[in-house]
């Protein structure tokens, strides 16, 4: 799978996840601090990885910033990408189940390398609920940000 990652400083678990999903046989596409070419301030790096998502060059992206938030916020910008801030394996599982969350946000200030490796499991092993109500709370999602 190809992943897009972003960061806006190479601090806690920044680097580590880059290395992380190569490990686990993803093609990573990193932006922000991970990326000398590119801004690091976390909206654009933020961004850049959502549109990777949102345009086609990437399967999903995971985006970091020190508490996390700006960076979904920023994702959840662009049309499209439903991200989602999950600090612990529980929260990811749900956002792929229930939200069909494409985007994962992380802190950097709170998730931990073991931790790291218990979320991306959830988020990786999680799929999109067919459930009818679940569905369209999805679609309802992406109406609102249609108008």
């Amino acid at each position: 799978m190809r992943i897009s990652v972003s960061s806006d400083m190479s601090a806690g678990v920044a680097v580590r996840l880059a290395d992380e999903l190569r490990r686990r046989g993803h093609q990573v596409v990193a932006h922000g601090a991970l990326n000398p070419d590119e801004r690091d301030d976390w909206a654009w790096a933020s961004e850049a990885a959502a549109r990777d998502v949102a345009e086609g060059r990437a399967d999903q992206a995971v985006v970091c910033c020190w508490t996390g938030t700006g960076a979904s916020i920023a994702a959840n910008k662009v049309p499209r990408v439903r991200a989602a801030l999950c600090a612990d394996a529980y929260a990811a599982d749900g956002a792929r189940r229930w939200n069909d969350a494409n985007v994962l946000a992380l802190s950097l200030r709170v998730v931990s390398e073991p931790l790291l490796g218990e979320i991306l499991d959830a988020w990786f092993a999680g799929s999109a609920s067919e459930d009818a109500d679940n569905r369209a709370n999805v679609t309802h999602v992406d109406e609102i940000a249609a108008r």
